[in-house]
């Protein structure tokens, strides 16, 4: 295996160093160093993150190859500094099989450009109705810990009870889409004075909030673990911060959408923005920003959502919901949280790597920057701004609505295991 020497990197923005990668692990960290042979990579100016981890990936794999594939969605990953992805289970068929899980988690390792783990499903084709094998998916090759039926919600509570329960076993995690269905059927965007002046259908904050109080309370009462997916909304932010100051096993994350732009896109009627759960108000947008600054949200996960061009140019009401994430999440971290001086680049780590990592139970991933570790590594210029060109993506989708926005910064490079996957901010 080739070595690399990162000359002159920033360690979590930290004074310049060097680093040293051989045989696949940080083998020295100090200034001066030299290696023969080793091939010397010029990171002046650059910050060097642990590689990223994302807890919330649509790879769409296997079924909806025209929307994305495992190949172009770690492509799309390593390209935007993730190292580990883990991947939804609304694939058709659905992942929640062993077979199925071990599908993903084969086509995984066979792209190279990530880790892929896959998320089973917590019931059997999401249908909300049986419990899906949990315990097989868990003892499967893929080793699957993170259990969610995202893009539905478990709704019934018995049914969502037993999950938890089951999953103590393996110390699984059951990552919750929080919405109650009868207070969202045909739900287009954020109720509000503009939903109604645009005559779209409602979809009100407690269809959030009341399902994350509901399984906090359930979570504490069978003693598991609980995530919540995407949250939101203010009032969800202050329902989490409430169960976690009662010490129960609840963690919670935000997309990177959800801390930049607000429902007041909608009025624009360009299905680009329709994404599930909504864009919120400005209040929200605020409050999920503090409650990531403060730990009350663990995790940034992007919830890349990739459809095919059909599913997104036609009417706002028949359009799909979702957006791409993963090559924009760094940059939308970068521009709302740490430009503002709301985190600083360590807490970065933190919510994209380490907690993500923690969460999912991936050893491999989620390290420090530190000699003995696995060499996963992203090296950012955060000086950098880049117009986001659309076409000029890796994902097989060109649902982003960043397309034409400036963002800062860029991924210049992606070690996974002390092999590049992004040089010189390209696929290497």
């Amino acid at each position: 295996m080739t070595s690399y020497l990162l000359s002159g990197a920033r360690i979590l923005g930290a004074e310049p160093t060097d680093i040293l990668i051989a045989d696949g692990v940080v083998s020295a960290i100090g200034t001066g160093l030299t290696a023969d042979g080793a091939e010397v990579v010029d990171a002046t100016g650059l910050i060097a993150l642990p590689g990223l981890v994302d807890l919330h990936t649509h790879l769409r794999e296997p079924g909806r190859e025209d929307a994305e594939t495992v190949e172009s969605g770690t492509q799309a990953a390593a390209l935007g500094g993730f190292t580990a992805v883990h991947a939804m289970a609304n694939t058709d068929p659905v992942a929640d099989t062993a077979g199925v899980v071990e599908q993903v988690h084969r086509l995984g390792r066979e792209a190279g450009h990530c880790d892929v783990y896959p998320v089973g499903a917590v019931t059997v084709g999401l249908a909300g109705e049986q419990l899906a094998e949990l315990g097989a998916m868990a003892d499967s090759a893929a080793r699957v810990r993170v259990f969610s039926d995202d893009g539905k919600c478990v709704a019934d509570p018995v049914l969502m009870r037993r999950a938890l329960e089951y999953v103590k076993a393996f110390d699984g995690v059951i990552a919750q889409h929080a919405q109650e269905p009868r207070l969202t059927e045909d739900a287009q965007m954020n109720e509000g004075e503009l939903s109604g002046r645009l005559g779209l259908r409602g979809w009100p904050a407690v269809a959030e909030e009341a399902i994350i109080a509901r399984d906090c309370l359930l979570t504490a009462h069978v003693g598991s673990r609980l995530h919540v997916c995407h949250v939101s909304t203010a009032g969800s932010v202050e329902i989490v911060r409430w169960a976690k100051s009662k010490g129960w096993n609840v963690t919670a994350e935000v997309c990177p959408h959800h801390l930049l732009l607000t429902d007041e896109l909608a009025a624009t009627y360009d299905p680009i923005y329709k994404v599930n759960p909504p864009l919120r108000s400005a209040a929200d947008v605020e409050a999920v920003r503090a409650g990531l600054a403060d730990g009350t949200l663990d995790i940034v996960a992007t919830d890349h959502a990739p459809h095919p061009h059909e599913d997104k140019d036609c009417e706002w009401q028949a359009a799909a919901f979702g957006m791409l994430g993963l090559e924009t999440a760094l940059s939308i971290v970068q521009q709302t949280m740490v430009d503002s001086g709301l985190i600083d680049w360590e807490g970065v780590a933190e919510r994209l790597s380490y907690a993500p990592a923690r969460i999912g139970r991936v050893g491999d991933h989620g390290r420090p920057i530190a000699v003995g570790e696995p060499a996963n590594i992203v090296l950012y210029d955060a000086d950098a701004t880049r117009v986001i060109e659309a076409g000029a993506m890796a994902s097989l989708s060109r649902n982003t609505p960043y397309a034409g926005r400036e963002l800062p910064g860029r991924v210049v490079a992606t070690f996974l295991r002390g092999r590049p996957t992004v040089l010189d901010g390209k696929l290497a």
